[in-house]
């Protein structure tokens, strides 16, 4: 009874739409203050500190106080990936095609940050093609690198995070499965290193430089 009593109370919590909002306006990794929270949620600040309240006493988010200002992120990668599962469920039972209203949204269909590694069609690319090539075993339920998975990621310069464990996450927007964890953090920070994908400025989505297009080319196959 327990687990189901937390299960319903967190279902609660994400399924107010203003602290769903401030939920996803974290999904990209940044902490926000409480202002530009309250902006995300469409709240009076008064409202929106009422629901950080509630999101930090439940362990979704972290407060962090920094000169005047308190900032918020979410509160580890577990919680950013039950936001992108909950968000794909959703999707796939409203029966609707995602919907087309501008370019921003269509860029964030293409790439976009899930937290702290690549989401949207470039990251589902990437795990299809992988999968191809034998270098991962990648299902709705797991993934996990092979060896010619860790040898990729070796070649690429990020040996070490190529040996913790990866998972599979859900993209709501794709539907399928990208990769996750570990392996797929380092893979992220490693685009932006590398100036393969270039953040665009308040907002979750990535644009994929002309050297990015040439290493998916080279990397992975892969032409988006």
């Amino acid at each position: 009874m327990q687990r189901i009593s937390a299960f319903a109370e967190t279902a609660a919590l994400m399924g107010d739409p203003a602290r769903a909002n401030m939920l996803f306006a974290l999904m990209d990794g940044r902490a926000l203050t409480a202002g530009e929270l309250a902006r995300f949620a469409g709240a009076t600040p008064q409202t929106a500190s009422g629901h950080l309240a509630r999101l930090a006493e439940a362990g979704m988010i972290v407060p962090t106080p920094q000169g005047r200002h308190r900032y918020f992120r979410l509160a580890s990668p577990a919680v950013a990936q039950m936001v992108e599962s909950v968000m794909g469920v959703a999707e796939e039972l409203s029966r609707r095609p995602l919907p087309l209203t501008g370019p921003r949204d269509a860029g964030l269909r293409r790439a976009r940050t899930c937290y702290d590694h690549l989401a949207g069609q470039l990251a589902v690319a990437i795990a299809g093609r992988m999968a191809e090539r034998g270098q991962l075993v990648l299902g709705h339920d797991g993934a996990a690198l092979t060896g010619a998975g860790i040898a990729l990621l070796a070649d690429l310069g990020i040996a070490g995070a190529a040996l913790a464990p990866c998972r599979a996450c859900l993209d709501w927007s794709e539907r399928r499965p990208h990769l996750a964890g570990a392996p797929a953090t380092a893979l992220y920070r490693h685009f932006v290193a590398q100036s393969w994908v270039r953040p665009r400025e308040g907002s979750r989505a990535l644009e994929v430089t002309r050297a990015g297009e040439a290493a998916l080319s080279r990397w992975f196959g892969i032409s988006l």
